[in-house]
């Protein structure tokens, strides 16, 4: 199997763009400048280095804590040894230095990818990104290192600026889309857009004005659909519409009595921050806020707001509705997060887990002994909305997933004693 065996988890591979055409057309070459050969193209295919022997330990991050956070940029850290100086980017003899443009191979802005290949021997991604910085330790009388900081492309979107941009009334999604479409933004097809809910603005207070930081103006379209904007695990761009039931039974089943997924630590969560008994939402041009107000909440819990001042929404009947959905009027304890790791899962289990993204639901159960005696269990389903990795080739290979409440519903099924019954629990499927 390829790459290198991280134990108890699986084979993996950091792989680093060099920047090199191994496959281009060269002139005046013997060997790649021949008309009209196969081996040698005019674009040629990019290189990448495989450097994961020299990297002890790589931490990626993704997605947000919380569902009320905006998603940022997802991060990838990662230090190599340098033991033979390879790395080094005044090493003009390194394998990895190009002499026909007189620069480093491993440079800034060039593109990473981390994978690990499943028991079928599939290369998936846990990664995709570009890397931010190289630092570099050069240790006299010891082993040089070189900590390299990447982060997703949502970083290329932070960095684009917007000129003026005059819009019209659409979707939320089609408003994305037109954005990453501009000229001066230039996103690449690498996009995972569903068709959105709601109706942003498109009169004249919603021009985008000159200078306007795209990122920043993606998490707004964002905001008024209250769905999750973010880079998936193989470096698309993923947008949902607004949140609410799902179909989507759980894809995997933690439990802490030893069966199905195995897990060694779990979050739990019953604090008043998660009270939202008044919010506001005012569309932009407009002096007419909408609030939403939860009177017996507030009358327990005193008054806790959410606040948008700035909406995309198209109108003030748009506002109210969402200001109504932002009301969260009574603390419930839940499972905010949930740590295992691959040394206590099987085989079939580790590609499950190593492969799970923002957006999917899972179930987490746990046993709590009980006041009286005995014990009793609880579980939760719940949507994943950050995932953490830790992969240490010696140590193995911890996942952190950080939840959201999810409601899941099951589809109808005509005659069938538990979903045969139309409610809020079961509905027909699409």
């Amino acid at each position: 199997m390829p790459g290198t065996a991280v134990i108890n988890s699986g084979n993996y591979t950091l792989e680093i763009d060099t920047g090199f055409q191994y496959n281009a057309f060269t002139l005046d070459s013997a060997t790649k400048g021949l008309l009209n050969g196969t081996t040698f193209v005019l674009d040629g295919t990019q290189q990448f280095a495989d450097v994961t022997d020299g990297v002890n330990v790589i931490n990626v991050r993704r997605g947000r804590r919380d569902v009320g956070d905006q998603f940022s940029a997802g991060t990838m850290t990662f230090t190599m040894l340098d033991t033979t100086g390879v790395f080094n980017p005044f090493d003009t003899d390194s394998p990895y230095y190009d002499p026909s443009n007189d620069e480093p191979g491993l440079a800034p802005m060039r593109r990473v990818q981390l994978a690990r290949y499943s028991d079928a021997n599939v290369k998936e991604y846990l990664f995709k990104g570009v890397i931010v910085n190289y630092n570099y330790n050069f240790a006299l009388g010891g082993l040089d290192t070189v900590t390299v900081y990447c982060a997703d492309d949502f970083y290329l979107l932070a960095q684009t600026y917007m000129d003026e941009f005059n819009v019209t009334e659409q979707l939320s999604s089609a408003r994305l889309s037109a954005v990453l479409d501009l000229p001066e933004v230039n996103y690449p097809a690498t996009r995972d857009i569903a068709t959105g809910t709601q109706t942003l603005g498109g009169a004249a207070a919603f021009t985008v004005t000159q200078g306007t930081n795209v990122l920043g103006y993606c998490s707004q379209i964002n905001e008024a659909e209250q769905g999750r904007l973010f880079i998936s695990r193989d470096g698309l761009l993923h947008f949902d519409s607004r949140l609410g039931s799902t179909l989507d039974p759980a894809v995997a089943d933690f439990h802490d009595d030893g069966t199905n997924f195995k897990y060694n630590g779990v979050g739990v969560t019953f604090e008043a921050d998660q009270v939202t008994n008044r919010a506001v939402v005012q569309i932009l041009g407009s002096n007419n806020p909408q609030s939403a107000d939860n009177a017996g909440s507030q009358a327990k819990y005193f008054v806790q707001t959410y606040s948008i001042t700035d909406s995309l929404l198209h109108n003030d009947a748009a506002a109210l509705t969402l200001a109504l959905y932002l009301l969260d009027p009574e603390p419930e304890a839940r499972y905010t997060s949930l740590n295992t790791e691959m040394m206590l899962l099987t085989t079939a289990q580790k590609d499950v887990v190593a492969t799970l993204e923002i957006g999917d639901t899972i179930a987490i159960e746990k046993t709590f002994p009980s006041s009286g005696g005995g014990t009793t269990e609880l579980a939760q389903d719940l949507s994943i909305e950050g995932i953490e990795h830790t992969i240490s080739v010696d140590r193995g290979h911890a996942i952190t997933l950080f939840t959201a409440p999810t409601i899941v519903v099951y589809e109808l099924i005509l005659d069938d004693t538990t979903y045969g019954t139309m409610d809020t629990d079961n509905v027909l499927g699409t």
